[in-house]
């Protein structure tokens, strides 16, 4: 019987949860109704959400001014990504900063980052404008740390409302050194009674190593999908966990929406529900058809923490206002293989920002390389008389399994290069598939197509049997 991968379970899900609902809506709240605040700590404790007047003034505007200068550099890019087998430009465009080397993964694309300034590292911007961007993201980066460090803590020891809210007072007046001293922040702790090895704990599910921005003017966009649950409105990300995270990994999001005259008029009128000009965040538990979910506003500096294992427990989206809207989504990303062709698919993007990883991927393509070779002996070597057959049919059975994948791979990389979506985007824009040869003059030890290759082996293990 044929397993079912994730994406058809969620599908499956997402249909039964629908046929159950009709056409009726599940109940929703946002902070006016009287039982919010009691459903947030019933049902979404793990949520932590903070004001932008908590955030210091100095920050903001580095942060502010650095998402202005990466739009003005035309740094933001819509994502090529697969859902259901079938390839998509989103609405949203992104751009992944974070530590030098570091790759995020979602929706079948990886992002690689633009790093920010890492000391050991020599990184090269095209202008100094992105270098200040990216340093004011580390700095925030840094304080949303401290601020997760300080929130699971609270988790932890029960602590109650008041005590959270207190923690805040003095962030004012200790925001220079804490951005400049990370290494502070463990002897605070430490003063604070948490054993050593919860605190190295609570700090690998807080250290975050990049930060996916986003950015998207609602009235720029052709159509937004319609919140299908709730009826809570436009969407500008569907409902979803976020995507190869270290376990029970803490995500920080810092909201600026850039709000105007238009914030204003619509302010004013009575909106049942979610205000339609507001950019929210939505919130659900995963599945569940009994608990309200919650629409919280965000304003222009706002951010919120997901804590623990909130991020696998519930789901979230984001609803759209009616003005532009950045945000900054520090995460612990879980950095796996199968980077080449991802690299390469992202056409000539990365070097409008800086030609960092260049060098990391012509290495990467070297090893590739002596992998074809190693490969090409391995098939010669068992194409050889002397070998004793058990061996020669364990071989060929081990290889076979490699070259099918590979082959497989290659076919799919190819069709998602030559997509309709992929040919409508901007030149520098369009994947490249990479690594790709052809027969003519070619150097490669074996063909790119492994068609004829597989063939001849599966020939050799029938002989043997």
């Amino acid at each position: 019987m044929k397993r079912r991968t994730g994406e058809q379970e969620k599908e499956l899900k997402k249909k039964k949860l629908l046929e159950e609902l009709g056409e009726n809506k599940l109940p929703y709240m946002t902070p006016a109704d009287a039982n919010f605040q009691q459903l947030w700590k019933t049902k979404y404790s793990k949520l932590i959400f903070r004001k932008s007047d908590a955030v210091p003034e100095e920050l903001h505007q580095m942060v502010q001014e650095g998402f202005l200068a990466l739009q003005k550099h035309n740094c933001f890019f819509q994502d090529l990504v697969r859902i259901k087998g079938k390839d998509f430009v989103t609405p949203v465009s992104r751009i992944l900063i974070g530590n030098p080397g570091c790759t995020y993964k979602y929706l079948n694309t990886r992002l690689f980052t633009v790093p920010w300034p890492t000391e050991g590292y020599d990184i090269k911007y095209c202008s100094p404008q992105i270098h200040d961007a990216c340093k004011a993201l580390i700095k925030l980066n840094d304080y949303l740390h401290i601020e997760a460090v300080k929130a699971l803590q609270g988790q932890n020891s029960f602590e109650t409302e008041e005590m959270k809210d207190a923690t805040v007072i003095d962030r004012e007046q200790n925001f220079a050194t804490s951005l400049t001293k990370k290494e502070s922040v463990s002897k605070d702790q430490s003063s604070c009674g948490v054993p050593e090895d919860d605190y190295v704990n609570l700090k690998n599910r807080t250290s975050y190593n990049v930060t996916l921005l986003n950015y998207m003017d609602p009235l720029q966009m052709q159509y937004l999908k319609q919140e299908p649950y709730f009826g809570m409105g436009s969407m500008a990300v569907s409902w979803h966990h976020d995507e190869n995270l270290v376990e029970r990994s803490t995500v920080a999001v810092y909201s600026y929406s850039c709000e105007g005259s238009i914030m204003k008029a619509s302010n004013e009128q009575n909106v049942k529900g979610r205000d339609p000009s507001v950019w929210h965040v939505g919130l659900k538990v995963a599945w569940d058809i009994e608990t309200p979910g919650l629409a919280i506003p965000l304003h222009q500096g706002d951010f919120y923490l997901m804590l623990d294992d909130l991020n696998a427990t519930h789901q979230h989206c984001v609803l759209a206002g009616y003005s532009p809207r950045f945000s900054s989504t520090h995460r612990v990303a879980d950095v796996e293989f199968e980077w080449l062709r991802q690299f390469w698919f992202q056409g000539k993007r990365y070097l409008k920002c800086t030609d960092w990883w260049l060098k990391p991927m012509a290495k990467l393509e070297e090893f590739w390389r002596k992998m074809e070779i190693m490969t090409s002996l391995v098939i010669s070597e068992v194409g050889k008389k002397e070998l004793i057959e058990e061996q020669r049919k364990k071989t060929i059975s081990i290889i076979l399994l490699v070259l099918t994948e590979r082959q497989k791979l290659r076919k799919e990389w190819a069709t998602r290069c030559q997509s309709e979506a992929a040919e409508n985007l901007p030149e520098d824009q369009k994947p490249e598939c990479h690594p790709f040869w052809t027969d003519d003059g070619c150097t490669m030890p074996l063909p790119y197509d492994l068609e004829e290759v597989i063939a001849n082996l599966q020939y050799l293990v029938q002989r043997v049997e």
